[in-house]
């Protein structure tokens, strides 16, 4: 039997099997230090990227949105201090890196404040419209309410 040296606590037969693609929404188990205890902390989120292959190096970027603001981490494959990553759920995607995500969703939450905002003025009332109603519509209920 030959000696067989640990240097790493990680187990990394089974990150190098773990099929991890870009559009895979996993949750990263993390380990937090506080006051010398360890706690795991997971981060849910889309894999943006994968670089470096299944090499010493190799890295997975995840987004996830937190309270309206996006948040990006990127995890190294073979971190000690990633306790175990878990698939939620795989999508089919057609590219490498879904780096264009980040400007898909400011385009929508652009989009959708763009929506809200419309201000009708009838007779010296403003309303805020919703997308749906219509400034005829608007207008209607504004004289009802003055009436």
């Amino acid at each position: 039997m030959k000696n067989v040296v640990k240097v790493s606590t990680v187990d990394m037969e089974a990150r190098k099997t773990l099929d991890l693609r870009p559009g895979d929404t996993v949750r990263v188990f993390q380990k937090i230090e506080e006051k010398g205890k360890f706690r795991l902390q997971t981060f849910e989120g889309l894999v943006l990227a994968r670089k470096h292959g299944l090499e010493a190096g190799g890295t997975f970027t995840v987004r996830r949105v937190s309270s309206g603001v996006g948040v990006e981490k990127i995890f190294p494959l073979y971190s000690p201090m990633i306790d175990h990553i878990e698939i939620v759920k795989r999508a089919r995607v057609r590219r490498a890196k879904l780096y264009y995500i980040r400007h898909k969703v400011a385009r929508e939450a652009r989009r959708q404040l763009r929506r809200s905002r419309m201000m009708v003025n009838v007779s010296g009332v403003t309303k805020v419209v919703a997308a749906q109603e219509t400034p005829a519509a608007a207008e209607g209920a504004t004289e009802t309410k003055g009436e």
